[in-house]
């Protein structure tokens, strides 16, 4: 077999084979896993900086500073979802930085044991809060009639069981605040673990 090269052969075969280099490293690249200690157990989440980079750096960046430790699950809607990462047990809301830019249209579904963020009707409004979705949800996929969606950013890939049990705790009005836990349901600790 014979390979025909114009030029300088010796860097386009390097350029080649650099190029499936760093391919395969891609390939064998893991996603980062973030590790929630609850209340009621622990599971863990894979996120997906290729898919919303954004998205990820906040959520990891409120990792790192210890944000979502000592808050709860403030919202359970069994057959929905469950949401935290915004408030104290007696639901004091903890101050956020700059909300980030919606980035819902990156292929990634609201379907069981996806993590997605929580935000208002302003689509670029995320901060802090994020919910697990613990039903298929495709009433909250890109594109909405409004044109939006809710960023989904990664999933769970253990303690699915911790989920469930959250999603079906009992609930209740506490103030204004709707589907609270009787019960507060603590984020204990949440830390990178890969």
């Amino acid at each position: 077999m014979h390979f025909a090269f114009q030029g300088n052969w010796k860097s386009k075969l390097c350029a080649a084979l650099g190029l499936s280099f760093w391919a395969l490293m891609g390939l064998a690249q893991t996603a980062p896993q973030v590790l929630f200690k609850t209340s009621l157990g622990e599971f863990s989440v894979e996120v997906y900086p290729n898919k919303a980079p954004k998205t990820v750096d906040n959520f990891l960046r409120y990792v790192k500073d210890k944000h979502y430790d000592g808050t709860v699950f403030h919202r359970v809607m069994d057959g929905f979802m469950v949401q935290g990462g915004g408030f104290t047990a007696d639901m004091k809301q903890k101050l956020t930085r700059e909300p980030v830019a919606l980035e819902a249209m990156n292929g990634l579904k609201n379907e069981v044991g996806t993590i997605a963020m929580a935000r208002t009707g302003d689509p670029n409004s995320a901060t802090s809060q994020f919910f697990i979705n613990v039903v298929n949800n495709p009433g909250l996929n890109a594109p909405q009639p409004d044109g939006y969606g809710y960023t989904v950013f990664g999933k769970v890939v253990s303690g699915m069981d911790v989920v469930n049990k959250i999603r079906a705790v009992p609930v209740g009005n506490q103030g204004m605040f709707q589907n609270v836990p009787r019960t507060p349901i603590t984020i204990v600790s949440v830390n990178l673990s890969k």
